[in-house]
Order: C-alpha cells, then structure tokens, then sequence
C-alpha cells in the first residue's frame, strides 16, 4: 500500500485511534501521525509506547497542516472538539470520525467544518471491550466493515481517498445514509450491548442471594455478555443519549420477542420455541459464513483475550 495522506492528526488515543496509528504505520499510509488526548495521563502513556510520531498538548496543534484529521472521541464530546479545531483546519484537507452513531455526529459537527474542508463521517464496526491508548493493535479492522456516511455536497475525491485509507487500514468499506446507519446499529451493536448491561445488572443483583456462583459458573453463557458489558461506559452513554429513537425502536421491538417467548414457555409450546431457536441459529451460521467470527468453541478470540 503506498500514502494517501501525508499528514493524519487522530484526535482521541484510546483502542480506535491507537489501532488506525498501527494499521498506518503496518501499510505506509501517512508520512506523519499526530496525535491528541484530552488526558495528561494519556498523552505521556501514548508519549512512552511511541503511539504516534508526534503527541501534541492541544488539539489545534495536533491538526495543524493534516490532511486528515480522525475524531477519535466519544460522540458527546465531538461538537466541542470540531469548535475548537476550526480555525486552524487546512483548506481542502477532509475531517472524518469514529462514531458508533451518525446522525447526532453530522448534526453538531457539521455546522462548525469549515468552507473548503471536506466533512465525511465514518464509523469501522471493530473493537474490543478494552479501551485506551495501550489496547490498540494493527489487526483491528482487518477484514472488518468500516461505513462511510458521506454528508450532503461531500466531494467524490475525497470520499474515493477516505475509502483507500480505510481499506489500506484492512478494513471492507461501504456507504451508507446517515439515518439507516444509526438503526442498524441500534440492531447489531446497541441494543444488544444494553441487553448485555442489564443481564449483567441482573445477575449481580442474583449474586447476592448466592454469593460467588454467577462468577464461577459464567461460562456457561453469561461469560459473554460480561465482556460486552466490559466496555467503555463514557462511549455507551453517549451512543444512547444520541441514537434515542433507533435504540428505543429495536428495544420495543425486543420486548415483544421477549414476550412471546415467556408466553411459548408458560403454556409449552416447544414447537414454536424450536423454530424459533433454529431460524435464530441460521442468523449465526450466516455471520460465520461472512467471515466475521469463527465457530471455535472459543469464538476465535484465543487464550490472551
């Protein structure tokens, strides 16, 4: 892969950031990274492990002259970010970010980008339930979808070089509206990490009562809503406060599930619990046969995970 930006700022150096600095380095995308951290604590941690060519103390440094600059920040906090780095932005360089939500993104970020400064959303659906500047790796988004969610005007150039920048990180790229995005995220990503949460809620609730046997016994399923439930809480909280209606929508939706499956089994109705269990299991096969997770009984995250 050769560079497609000469400068890449990455505001934010948590598990996102810190991965795309690694994916950069591994395929020679950039000739220089900078980065920033809104922490002290973070930019001497990023400082130490040699995460970026150049840790700045502000922001406006850090994107002064990029060609791209990636907000790498919780959603809540985008707004504030893009106010700030306005007026230092390089004419014709593109602004994208990370967000697990989009339309919320575009509304309070896109009214502070610039005139001639290239505004495109994206989000990669990878991650892990780590967060910081040390959790990163440069495998992250191989072979994992990055969506691109181009704004009214957004310019065909810079979209066709924002999409060889993430396929040069490893990543399948696609676009999509902005309002799609967020309600099938709200399927595949919120709502099951806020199904996660509260089982997890349940369950240490239920630890009371039966003191350390919900921790020892979890592997037999609740293990891996724990690791859902492990991630980070300032990210989470801003995703539901900004993709309400999605969120709200899927989780009605999943109600009305639950219920008719409590209802299969008060009256033993093990018919409809099968077909039930069988068309869900088909949904898994098809995830396998994508390639975005193995069947290994360990679900292809090894030992070290």
């Amino acid at each position: 892969m050769s560079q497609i930006y000469d400068r890449v700022a990455l505001i934010g150096l948590g598990l996102i950031a810190s991965s795309m600095y690694w994916a950069i380095k591994r395929a020679g995308l950039a000739n220089e990274v900078t980065g920033f951290a809104r922490s002290t604590a973070t930019r001497e941690t990023a400082r130490r492990i040699g995460l970026c060519d150049r840790v700045c103390d502000t922001a406006q440094e850090a994107v002064q002259g990029a060609d791209l600059v990636v907000l790498c920040v919780p959603v809540g906090a985008m707004a504030a970010v893009a106010k700030d780095i306005a007026p230092v932005l390089k004419p014709g360089a593109t602004v994208s970010d990370v967000g697990s939500v989009k339309r919320h993104v575009i509304k309070s970020v896109a009214p502070h980008i610039p005139e001639g400064v290239h505004f495109i959303p994206a989000h990669p659906l990878a991650g892990t339930e780590h967060s910081g500047p040390e959790s990163g790796f440069a495998e992250l988004f191989d072979n994992r979808w990055s969506l691109l969610v181009p704004v009214d005007g957004s310019d065909p150039d810079a979209i066709a070089r924002l999409r060889a920048f993430w396929e040069g990180l490893g990543s399948n790229v696609d676009e999509m509206d902005a309002d799609h995005h967020d309600l099938v995220l709200a399927v595949t990503s919120h709502a099951p990490h806020l199904i996660a949460y509260t089982m997890v809620g349940v369950a240490d609730d239920l630890r009371r009562v039966t003191d350390s046997e919900v921790i020892k016994y979890s592997a037999a399923g609740f293990r891996d809503f724990t690791r859902i439930a492990a991630s980070d809480p300032t990210m989470w909280r801003d995703v539901f406060l900004t993709n309400k209606d999605a969120t709200l929508e899927i989780l009605g939706r999943f109600t009305e599930e639950l219920f008719a499956l409590q209802r299969a089994i008060r009256t033993g109705d093990g018919e409809q619990l099968f077909d039930y269990f069988t068309r869900t299991r088909a949904i898994r096969r098809g995830i396998i046969d994508a390639g975005q997770d193995t069947d290994a009984p360990d679900f292809g995250r090894g030992k070290a995970s």
